[in-house]
């Protein structure tokens, strides 16, 4: 039998070693290197809509499913603070579009193709519409009377052909399919249905759809009421041709009464995304005058209602606008933008003579990508001039954040710290380095693997983003960091052709693309190496999509990587014209002629050109449902490399589009396959 005295001093020990052990776990890293099945650990925020008159966020917060391998949506609320974080939705509802009623009264949103409205004050929830296919642009009237939306509104179509003789009950073959439109099929959709998307309305407390729009034009923009509820504004491309001029869409606004629609604009070039000002005397949009370049900045104008007095905003600023929200003074319009790479949040005034004074709010916007580190985000406008935005950082996914001009951002949730408390992520470094082409400073990051130690020598991955017109930027990127937990040191820059370093910049590689921008990439490899902890002897190569044509052109003009993994890759111009989804925009847009009028210039630029070059073992990886990329442009250099006698091997996904992550085992898998490449040449003599 214990003593007390003993008693006392026992448990006394076990409470010191059990402080001990909690305090050890606090100080010494316990973490380990991602696994590739974390990719159904990974959450993100997205789409804020601030409650009116309120403290109160609603967003939807993206989780991964493990056992149905899906991306799901749910609806969450959070206050400004951070307090209250609380679901709003069923695990088991897609729910997404929340759109607050103007007196906040009521919150309506999409959940598996239906339109859903939720109560707050009685808690309660329930479906309200019964359409035959998802809405879009949800939006409510001013009086919160009325619901707008877009919807795709099918066209009966009968077959021209009618074929006799088939007897009753007989199993005859599946009726031939007659396709006679322009744009049938469409990546992430597959073959089109006949039909268009049009714009509807809808009583608040649920009932029939009523179409205002109709004709042969697809109205899928976004929806802005009227002052007034008298109408709805939308842009469209309700041209005759309008294949012929893929992007030119121009204002339009649509009497709720009459159904007349009034066009407001008239240029050439897209005019879209129109927006309300609150005390309802402007509309805000972004446009672009149309020069037929490859990447043409979109600015942001204004104009009255009736379409007079358009003037331009944002002339001084050399960036496309990603999106925008009138402050609710009706004196300005914020505006999100990429610049070198950072996400901003910038105010413009509306003021004559003050066009260019954007004054730059927040600088790092973004990380809704996840799987690459692809700019963009999203943002909203709360009361007293402060936005709620996604937030970007190199070392997780997209949080909530809340700022205020002048002062520093708040960030309001932590969806992935149940991730970031077991798992390491590979620290992240800006470089600059110069191009031996012309000098111009070219952008990029390091990505370092967990445990890095500047004295050992570390294989190297040179990782290409895809566009080519985009960007990357300092956002996390799963795939990325899997390639660096193991073991890799990654390298991701923004060659030229990149966005958000200006349009000239981008537009370097206008008609010459691939060219000088495999020069910036290879000058990228030789800055870290100069670095002195890779080695060079151990150098690889890969990129999706437009990185996937410069990989394929790379090992076409270099030697030096050990093997390569090229992702849904273009590597013949002349039949991905012919059968890519947009072959109407990239014939037009990315090159000077039609292919057979100058077939040169296609074979010039493209890597099947330079193949027999390729003495470099070489992963080929598509989805079997990629209408973007086709995946008989990898099929033709697989074959082209067995006929050479070069290593290869195809890695064919069945159903995946050009978005390879939706599905999250096919965003682990992708990583996987190329470090399996990777590691089978790693070692081996060259």
């Amino acid at each position: 039998m214990f003593k007390p005295k003993h008693f006392i001093t026992t448990a006394t020990a076990l409470l010191a070693f059990f402080s001990y052990s909690v305090a050890a776990l606090q100080t010494e890293s316990v973490k380990t290197p991602l696994q590739y099945d974390d990719v159904f650990l990974l959450e993100f925020a997205a789409a804020p809509a601030p409650r009116p008159n309120s403290e109160e966020v609603v967003f939807v917060r993206t989780w991964m499913d493990r056992q149905a391998d899906r991306r799901r949506t749910r609806l969450w609320t959070v206050q400004t603070d951070g307090s209250q974080l609380q679901p709003l939705t069923a695990a088991d509802e897609n729910a997404q579009q929340p759109a607050w009623s103007p007196s906040g009264d009521r919150l309506a949103y999409v959940a598996d193709g239906q339109i859903h409205m939720h109560w707050p004050d009685s808690g309660r929830s329930g479906q309200i519409s019964h359409l035959q296919h998802a809405p879009g642009s949800l939006t409510w009237s001013p009086n919160g009377e009325w619901l707008a939306f877009t919807m795709f509104t099918p066209e009966k179509r009968s077959a021209p052909v009618s074929l006799p003789g088939k007897p009753a009950g007989a199993q005859w073959a599946a009726a031939p399919i007659y396709i006679d439109s322009r744009q049938y099929r469409a990546d992430g959709a597959g073959y089109l249905p006949a039909g268009f998307r049009h714009i509807y309305i809808m009583p608040a407390e649920g009932g029939t759809p009523i179409q205002l729009t109709s004709a042969n034009y697809n109205h899928s923009s976004s929806l802005s009421w009227a002052a007034d509820g008298s109408k709805l504004y939308f842009s469209a491309n309700r041209r005759a041709e309008e294949h012929k001029q893929p992007i030119n869409t121009e204002i339009y606004s649509v009497t709720i009464a009459t159904r007349a629609v009034t066009q407001l604009t008239d240029r050439y070039g897209p005019d879209n995304n129109p927006q309300v000002s609150p005390n309802g005397e402007w509309i805000a949009y972004t446009g672009v005058d149309d020069r037929k370049l490859a990447q043409q900045n979109q600015r942001l104008y204004v104009m009255r209602t009736d379409g007079s007095n358009v003037r331009m905003l944002t002339a001084e600023l050399d960036q496309h606008i990603a999106s925008f929200a009138w402050a609710p003074n009706s004196q300005g319009v914020f505006v999100s933008y990429v610049q070198e790479g950072h996400g901003h949040l910038a105010f413009q005034p509306l003021r004559e003579g003050r066009s260019g004074a954007l004054q730059v709010i927040a600088t790092d916007v973004g990380g809704l990508s996840y799987s690459r580190p692809y700019a963009g985000g999203e943002f909203a406008v709360l009361a007293n001039n402060r936005l709620v935005y996604t937030q970007a950082s190199t070392q997780r996914p997209a949080e909530l954040a809340v700022v205020r001009s002048g002062r520093d951002a708040t960030t309001i949730t932590q969806l992935n710290r149940d991730l970031l408390a077991k798992r390491e992520i590979g620290r992240v470094e800006e470089i600059w380095y110069s191009s031996s082409v012309d000098e111009r400073p070219i952008h990029g990051w390091i990505m370092y693997p967990p445990g890095f130690d500047a004295n050992e020598q570390y294989p190297m991955i040179l990782e290409i983003h895809g566009g080519p017109h985009t960007a990357y930027g300092p956002y996390f990127a799963m795939e990325l960091q899997l390639m660096a937990a193991q073991g890799y040191v990654v390298l991701y820059t923004n060659p030229r052709g990149s966005t958000s370093y200006g349009e000239d910049f981008a537009n370097l590689i206008h008609h010459n693309y691939p060219s000088h921008d495999f020069d910036d990439l290879m000058d990228g490899v030789d800055a870290v190496l100069a670095k002195g902890f890779v080695n060079e002897d151990e150098l690889f190569i890969t990129g999706g999509s437009g990185g996937g044509v410069l990989t394929t052109w790379s090992i076409g003009h270099t030697d030096r990587f050990r093997a390569a993994a090229a992702v849904n890759p273009v590597i013949n111009w002349f039949s991905f014209v012919l059968n890519a989804d947009m072959y109407n925009y990239f014939s037009q847009y990315w090159f000077p002629a039609l292919p057979w009028e100058n077939p040169e210039h296609y074979l010039k630029y493209s890597p099947i050109s330079y193949v027999g070059n390729v003495k470099t073992p070489t992963l080929l990886f598509t989805g079997e449902a990629d209408h973007r990329t086709p995946i008989s442009e990898t099929e033709q250099y697989y074959q082209a490399l067995q006929l050479l006698g070069v290593d290869t091997a195809m890695v064919r996904v069945p159903g995946a589009s050009h978005a390879l992550h939706t599905r999250p085992s096919n965003h682990m898998a992708k990583p996987a396959y190329v470090i399996y490449w990777f590691e089978k040449y790693r070692n081996e003599d060259k």
